[in-house]
C-alpha cells in the first residue's frame, strides 16, 4: 500500500507539472497543507521532502516552500524519465526529428555496450530534440534486439519507452548514467543550433529491466546553455 507522504508528494507534484503552481509561487504553508489534505506534519514534510529532492521546490527555514523555475532541460539523474515525459505539462514545445532507425550487428561498439555478440542484431535510433524551436539534444539510442523484438518508426517519433511498457509489456528497471563534458563535434554543429556555443554535454546511460537484463545504451548531447541536472545530495557521517 502506498504511503500517505507519498500520495501527497505526487498530489503537489503533478500541480505543478500542470502549472497550478507556477515558477516563483508560493506553496501553502505546512499548517495550511495538513489542514487541506488531512495530513500530519510528518506527512506534509516528507512530502515536501521529497519535492526538493526532485528539484521542483526551494525550502528555506520558516518560510513557505518556493516552486523552482525549471525552464533549462532538467536532466533527471535519479529516476528513468522519457524526454515525452519530462516535457509532459510544460510550457515549452518540445519535438522530435527521426534521423536514423535501422538495425545492425557486428558492431564493435555496441557489442562491448550492449553485452551482445557478433551475430546478434541491435536497433540503432538516433533523434534530435527540439524546444522551443531551437534544436538542443541529440539522443542516440541502441536497444538489443534480443528484448527489444520490434521498434516501429511511430514509437520512435512518440515515446520508446510507452510503446515498450504499455504494449511489449516490459519492466524497465534502473540505469547507470555517467556525465561528461566534450568539445563539440561536426555532427553537433550539423544537427544543433549551436549558436556560439562549442561545447556538448554527453550523457551516457546503461538501461536495464527489473531482472538486471541490459537492453539499451543511450548517448545523449546537450547544447550545454540549455542543460542542468538536479540530484539530492546529504552528507555521509
Amino acid at each position: 500500500m502506498e504511503s500517505k507522504y507519498r500520495r501527497l508528494y505526487k498530489e503537489l507534484l503533478e500541480k505543478i507539472e500542470k502549472r497550478e503552481y507556477r515558477p516563483g509561487d508560493k506553496l501553502p504553508a505546512e499548517g495550511e497543507l495538513m489542514e487541506i489534505y488531512g495530513a500530519s506534519r510528518d506527512t506534509v514534510r516528507k512530502a515536501l521532502g521529497l519535492l526538493e529532492e526532485d528539484g521542483c521546490i526551494r525550502k528555506a527555514r520558516g518560510k513557505a516552500a518556493e516552486v523552482v523555475d525549471k525552464s533549462k532541460f532538467n536532466f533527471p539523474v535519479s529516476e528513468i524519465a522519457s524526454f515525452k515525459e519530462i516535457y509532459r505539462y510544460s510550457e515549452s514545445r518540445p519535438r522530435t526529428f527521426v534521423e536514423n532507425l535501422e538495425i545492425v550487428k557486428n558492431n564493435k561498439k555496441l557489442m562491448e555496450a550492449l553485452q551482445i555478440g557478433p551475430e546478434d542484431e541491435a536497433f540503432v535510433l538516433e533523434r534530435v530534440r527540439e524546444i522551443d524551436g531551437e534544436k538542443i539534444i541529440i539522443d542516440k539510442d541502441y536497444f538489443s534486439r534480443k528484448v527489444v523484438e520490434n521498434l516501429p518508426l511511430r514509437a520512435a517519433q512518440d515515446s520508446v519507452y510507452e510503446y515498450l511498457e504499455n504494449e511489449q509489456g516490459l519492466k524497465i528497471g534502473f540505469a547507470m548514467k555517467e556525465i561528461t563534458v566534450h568539445m563539440a563535434a561536426d555532427e553537433d554543429y550539423r544537427l544543433l543550433d549551436m549558436g556560439r556555443y562549442d561545447m556538448v554535454v554527453v550523457v551516457k546511460s546503461y538501461t536495464y529491466l527489473e531482472d538486471s537484463t541490459l537492453f539499451q545504451y543511450t548517448e545523449s548531447r546537450h547544447r550545454p546553455d540549455k542543460f542542468k541536472f538536479v540530484d539530492f545530495a546529504r552528507r555521509k557521517l
